[in-house]
């Protein structure tokens, strides 16, 4: 079982982040995890590679869960689709 303060603080060491949030969607089991991840590491990659970036930097505590997903954005394009949700 992977706990919330484990993955965020896994992903923060890793690179900047401007805005994430995780939502543990398996009730508090820590089996399943979506995230929305806001970084400028991610300028000039395709969201192929930024998943894949993103599961090899998780690879150890993705392993111990049941199900992960996640949305990946530059922080130009999260200010884009918070304007489009409004």
């Amino acid at each position: 079982m992977i706990n919330l303060a484990d993955l965020e603080a896994a992903i923060r060491t890793a690179l900047p982040v401007s805005h994430l949030e995780i939502e543990d969607q398996s009730s508090g089991c820590g089996e399943s995890y979506a995230i929305v991840l806001v970084s400028e590491a991610f300028d000039g990659k395709n969201t192929l590679s930024r998943h894949r970036f993103v599961n090899d930097l998780l690879k150890a505590q993705i392993a111990q869960m049941h199900a992960f997903s996640q949305k990946t954005f530059t922080p130009k394009q999260y200010e884009d689709y918070l304007a489009k949700q409004c």
